[in-house]
């Protein structure tokens, strides 16, 4: 990751952790209507994160480093939650929607290691950029052919059942740190 996107990603994540900290208006704006398709091909909006607590990242299928390390990190602190597990989802959403197809993210997110239950979502170019700005993350397309990659914010946003940002997810540190922080807004 180069310097510019590495700096980009701590100011994004600093922002969240202040809104999430305060009743700034910033914080009620991260968020919105969406319509796009899951990896079993069922048309999904902003009422799938209604009921659960959701933890919401943005990512891609082909991501060699950053997507795998964050939903392994997820998937272990899915564990460490226990019984509290029953009471989050975790939702994909990819920035890439030229290769991450339905059937892609499937595959994808059967991993082991992911998160059990993972929801993957893609939909068109348009689709992506809308949900894409309803919750601030920056991405773009870097390189050409098949072999390109996506520069892309790597936030993990933990939304509370009413479908309202609650709070960035700290990822960089060990899984049980993670769960701890999904339970400590859970009772909160």
């Amino acid at each position: 990751m180069n310097r510019r996107m590495a700096l980009i990603l701590a100011v994004g994540a600093a922002l969240l952790a202040a809104c999430a900290r305060s009743s700034s208006p910033l914080a009620s704006a991260i968020g919105g209507p969406f319509r796009l398709v899951d990896q079993n091909g069922n048309a999904r909006d902003q009422r799938l994160l209604r009921g659960k607590w959701t933890a919401l990242y943005f990512g891609y299928t082909f991501c060699p480093d950053v997507c795998p390390t964050t939903l392994t990190a997820l998937g272990q602190a899915q564990k460490a939650l226990g019984g509290a597990a029953r009471k989050i989802q975790f939702v994909f959403v990819t920035v890439d929607p030229a290769r991450d197809t339905p059937g892609q993210l499937k595959t994808y997110l059967s991993s082991p290691a992911f998160p059990a239950g993972t929801i993957g979502l893609t939909g068109s170019p348009a689709a992506i950029a809308q949900i894409a700005q309803a919750y601030h993350v920056y991405y773009r397309k870097v390189g050409t052919g098949p072999n390109y990659s996506m520069d892309h914010t790597s936030v993990v946003y933990l939304m509370r059942p009413d479908g309202r940002f609650a709070a960035p997810l700290d990822t960089t540190v060990p899984p049980p740190q993670i769960a701890a922080q999904i339970t400590q807004a859970m009772n909160a």
